[in-house]
Order: C-alpha cells, then sequence, then structure tokens
C-alpha cells in the first residue's frame, strides 16, 4: 500500500514552493543525492526524491527541515540562507523581501510596501505615479503637496497655466478684478496687483 505524496506549488512569481512529508510504503525510490533506495521517510521536490537529511541546502548543506523552501539554480536553498544570500531589500521597510518584488524607480518593494507617500498611503501596485526626492506620490496627493498654486483661486495647478503680475494662474482664473471678465488680451492694467481689462480701467 502507499499513500500519495504531494508538491504542490505556491502562486506563480513566488521563489518558494510547499513540500509535503509521508512514508512511501510500496515501490523503492532512489535518493537523488546518495542513489540509495530509499525505504522509509520520503522528500520528493524538485522532481526528485531524497532522504529527509539528503534534502539540504546548497549553500549551507544543512538539512531543509521546513516545510517551505527556496529556489537557486534549481536547487533547494533554506530560508536563511535565501535571506542571506538572495532575497532583496525592500526600500519601503528595509525588510529582506522573500516573495512577489516590485520594481519601481530603480528599488525593489514588498508589494504592501509600494504606497503613495503623501497622507492617503493608498496602494500604488498597477497604477501610474509621481516621483519625488525618491519618493512616490499617486496623483491627487502629488498635486495637493507640490503643484504650483492659483494666484486667484489658490487651487493647484495641474495643466498649462498663466504667468502673469508675478504669479501662476488657472486660465478661468486670470480674470477682470471688478467685473470677472476673462483676460485674454496681451495687454490689461493692473489694480492692487489684480489684473483688469481694458473696459474697467479706462
Amino acid at each position: 500500500m502507499s499513500r500519495l505524496i504531494r508538491v504542490r506549488p505556491l502562486p506563480e512569481n513566488s521563489p518558494r514552493i510547499m513540500v509535503y512529508y509521508e512514508i512511501f510504503e510500496s515501490e523503492p525510490s532512489v535518493c537523488h543525492k546518495c542513489n540509495e533506495v530509499i525505504e522509509q521517510r520520503i522528500i520528493t521536490a524538485l522532481g526528485m526524491t531524497w532522504h529527509p537529511e539528503h534534502f539540504a541546502c546548497k549553500d549551507c548543506h544543512r538539512p531543509i527541515s521546513e516545510a517551505t523552501f527556496n529556489i537557486q539554480a534549481d536547487e533547494p536553498v533554506c530560508s536563511d540562507c535565501f535571506v542571506k544570500n538572495y532575497s532583496g531589500t525592500c526600500f519601503g521597510c528595509k525588510k529582506p523581501i522573500l516573495e512577489r518584488t516590485i520594481k519601481a524607480m530603480e528599488q525593489s518593494w514588498h508589494e504592501e510596501c509600494f504606497v503613495c507617500n503623501g497622507p492617503c498611503k493608498k496602494p500604488l501596485v498597477g497604477t501610474s505615479f509621481y516621483e519625488r526626492d525618491g519618493h512616490p506620490y499617486c496623483r491627487a496627493d502629488f498635486e495637493q503637496l507640490f503643484a504650483a498654486r492659483c494666484a486667484g483661486c489658490g487651487q493647484p495647478i495641474t495643466e498649462n497655466a498663466i504667468v502673469a503680475l508675478n504669479a501662476k494662474w488657472h486660465r478661468e482664473c486670470f480674470k477682470c478684478k471688478k467685473c470677472g471678465t476673462p483676460i485674454t488680451a496681451s495687454s490689461f492694467a493692473v489694480e492692487d496687483n489684480k489684473p483688469l481689462c481694458t473696459a474697467c480701467s479706462g
């Protein structure tokens, strides 16, 4: 009688796979490491069978007893060696990255750490974002924090602006101080550092 031995991969993009330990009681298997017949406990991983004591990390050569392990160059690597030798460090939290890595702004991030650096802290994976001083921002927070402010309404200017009177203006906000008519002419009058149309300045 034999029992089912299962190897279940974790989701794609993950460097780790799950190992199930079982007792094998029928046809003999041969250990990938020592080429001896396996008579009791068996590990099936990477398409091969192993004695538990021979299923070892390729770097430190210690047997891997954890239920999960990592793969480098088609060989098993224990978690400690993976963190030490292969994993990147998250730019956000400064901790090792053991699973999916986000690459952005020439840095590596945990998926959950790649968020807006502004007040909202919204996730930015799969979205467009702005960069300032090495930090990512969503559009709304970037505009609120860093965009030039209109001299008329005080709100951020996110598109074309009119530059006049030593300030920037939304096109629709650059209007006559008295009648409110938008000023589109290249010449206009000024009163209290506000524009006046030619009709109101006469």
